[in-house]
């Protein structure tokens, strides 16, 4: 008798990983598993997500992890912070659909992660815009969308204003992310 394995998993499949502190996401229905994120990582998310709150106003909105955002039935993440510019994207079960911004903080276990599988992914689902903190070289990276695939839309250092062609009006200084 043979006992079939189901080869990509799906968003129930994901629901039915039971809580362990860990935090699990499923991109093109394979399952990656990450620990749980430094205080010196949600630190630098809070920080961030406050900075955002100052620009990012009604009807975007600003969420951090854990919050689950479904891509697809195969892709479901958790991104360090999201802006959601369509309120219609909120639901029960989380953010349905590609965010405005998802922005991952790296880590030591995520950086390679973070850099390749993932950001392929993310810009081959829509999301318009990825940005990555660094918290070794204390940077901050925008990538934009282009042809399905993320190109650079600014580097911003630890004593820099974050500023983008996209977002007119943004100019946020950085420095508050490394007190």
């Amino acid at each position: 008798m043979a006992i079939g394995v189901k080869a990509r998993l799906d968003y129930d499949d994901y629901r039915a990983i039971p809580p362990d502190g860990k935090r699990y996401e499923l991109l093109d229905g394979e399952v990656h598993v990450t620990p749980a994120p430094s205080p010196f990582h949600q630190r630098l998310v809070l920080r961030l997500a406050q900075l955002f709150q100052t620009h990012f106003h009604s009807p975007a909105e600003v969420f951090i992890s854990p919050i689950d955002v479904i891509l697809t039935p195969h892709d479901v993440v958790q991104p360090d912070l999201v802006v959601v510019a369509n309120p219609s994207q909120i639901s029960r079960r989380g953010i349905e659909g590609p965010p405005w911004i998802v922005v991952e903080v790296l880590s030591p276990t995520t950086v390679v992660y973070d850099r390749t599988a993932k950001a392929q992914r993310y810009a081959a689902l829509g999301i318009p815009h990825y940005w990555i903190v660094d918290p070794e070289t204390r940077t901050l990276e925008c990538f934009r969308r282009q042809d399905a695939t993320y190109q650079p839309a600014g580097a911003f250092g630890p004593d820099q204003a974050l500023t983008h062609p996209d977002f007119p009006g943004l100019n946020l200084g950085l420095a508050p992310l490394w007190q």
